[in-house]
């Protein structure tokens, strides 16, 4: 007998991203579904997170292959030095979004979704410094032509996870990628992935939001104490703590 693997569950937010669409208009096809594509309802979702809808991200993506492509995924880009570097707001620009916060969005709220930035600008003053992030005009031509939503994704070196001491300060916060590797996973696309499904309750709702000047600021930030219990409670029943 073989085993089936779960699908993988997306809600309207990360549907509307990689289709190059509004949020509100995922929920207007669904509530057209009976009316839209020539007969082929919009697919019913199959789970909520809270009030949030998730539907089988594969249904998803086959029943938005049979329509005519989105204004983003017939977005052509303007020709430009591949090693120009675009701040986030240039950069949403030039992908084609209409919202110019779209990229800061990315980065903020689905960590390990969009690259992380190829430099980072110190900025302002010892008072009050901040940081702004720039993309190398490659960087996002090649994440457009591999982003979910455009078919089979092209595998990318992942990002190394940092070396996160499980001893440490219990109310330290910390970003994805260290709740990644105290959570053993290999990278932080599959942290990502895994909270977005809902199979990460207990860090569902972020601790903190980043507000200091540094280079995650604006990103879901945990204390260790959460992310240990989540690591205790996803493991097999019947497997020793150590």
């Amino acid at each position: 007998m073989t085993s089936q693997r779960e699908p993988r569950l997306a809600d309207a937010a990360e549907i509307a991203a990689e289709q190059g669409l509004k949020r509100s208009r995922i929920s207007g096809l669904y509530a057209e579904r009976a009316k839209n594509s020539a007969g082929k309802p919009f697919p019913e979702p199959v789970d909520m997170r809270g009030r949030s809808r998730l539907w089988d991200h594969a249904e998803v993506a086959k029943w938005f292959s049979h329509r005519a492509p989105t204004r983003l995924q017939g977005y052509k880009p303007p020709t430009r030095d591949p090693e120009e570097l675009l701040n986030a707001a240039d950069a949403s620009r030039f992908l084609g979004y209409k919202n110019l916060n779209q990229v800061t969005t990315f980065t903020r709220d689905r960590p390990g979704y969009f690259p992380e930035p190829d430099v980072v600008e110190e900025l302002g003053t010892a008072e009050n410094p901040y940081r702004r992030q720039l993309w190398k005009v490659a960087t996002l031509l090649n994440w457009l032509e591999t982003r979910p939503g455009r078919g089979r994704r092209t595998e990318t070196k992942a990002v190394p996870l940092p070396n996160v001491p499980v001893d440490g300060d219990p109310d330290e916060l910390l970003g994805a990628s260290e709740a990644a590797a105290l959570l053993g996973y290999k990278s932080i696309q599959s942290f990502s992935s895994l909270l977005s499904q809902g199979k990460l309750p207990l860090l569902e709702t972020p601790d903190a939001i980043a507000e200091d000047a540094g280079r995650q600021t604006g990103r879901q930030r945990w204390t260790r104490r959460r992310i240990l219990e989540q690591s205790v409670q996803r493991k097999p029943p019947g497997r020793p703590r150590r």
